[in-house]
């Protein structure tokens, strides 16, 4: 594929500015709340929030990597004990109960460190009658995305949007089922990896992810002490 392709994205921030005019409709409003999944999604997530003027959190989702295949995902795991299985994925791949416990107690431990990591002391943010953009990088089997679609499913939003720079397109139609809406401006046929997609695919790191949601949370912060001061 030829990099000036205008399908080739230049890193995670130009990423989410792609997906802004899709969800102008939801500019500005204080019942909208943008969910990043971290690392890698929360420069696209900054992105957006930050056009549409609204508030930024986190969805912590871990993939479950096949032992001897890292990369794919035989499930993921998310906050609040959401556990989603790709069934596909292990029987291709089958593993005994003692890995797969493993795998996920290691997970678990991660996403517990990320939590304390980026959150600290800050409350979860309160989704029931939101509307609710999740925002990943891309999807690849869209299994950390169908485990934070459940995840914010418990909370009962009032809707809840997917939205991801590029995904294959099996994969973006089988979620665009679970959700109310689903935004992806590039899909494929031919899927080899997320990355192939970017020109700039370095790992998003844990100062990053902070740093931006500090950003935006300070932002928030004001924002809410001048409308405080207008009343």
């Amino acid at each position: 594929m030829n990099p000036s392709s205008p399908t080739i994205l230049q890193d995670r921030a130009a990423a989410g500015r792609r997906l802004v005019a899709p969800l102008l409709k939801y500019a500005h409003r204080p019942d909208v709340i943008v969910l990043a999944l971290p690392r890698g999604g929360v420069p696209v997530a900054y992105e957006v929030a930050s056009a549409l003027d609204v508030r930024l959190d986190l969805m912590l989702v871990r993939k479950l990597g096949v032992p001897t295949h890292q990369e794919l995902a035989m499930g993921a795991i998310a906050s609040g004990d959401i556990q989603i299985l790709n069934e596909h994925a292990l029987r291709a791949h089958p593993i005994d109960k003692a890995a797969f416990d493993a795998v996920v107690a290691r997970e678990t431990k991660e996403l517990s460190r990320r939590e304390q990591a980026y959150r600290g002391t800050r409350a979860p943010v309160a989704l029931k009658d939101q509307v609710v953009i999740l925002i990943d990088d891309g999807l690849a089997t869209g299994a950390s995305m169908m485990a934070a679609i459940h995840a914010v499913r418990v909370h009962t939003p009032a809707r809840i949007v997917v939205a991801v720079p590029v995904a294959p397109v099996e994969t973006a139609e089988a979620l665009r089922s679970e959700v109310d809406e689903l935004v992806c401006p590039i899909t494929a046929e031919w899927f080899m990896s997320i990355g192939h997609w970017y020109m700039d695919f370095f790992q998003t790191s844990d100062a990053e992810v902070i740093k931006l949601l500090q950003r935006a949370w300070q932002k928030e912060a004001s924002d809410a002490g001048q409308r405080s001061g207008q009343e």
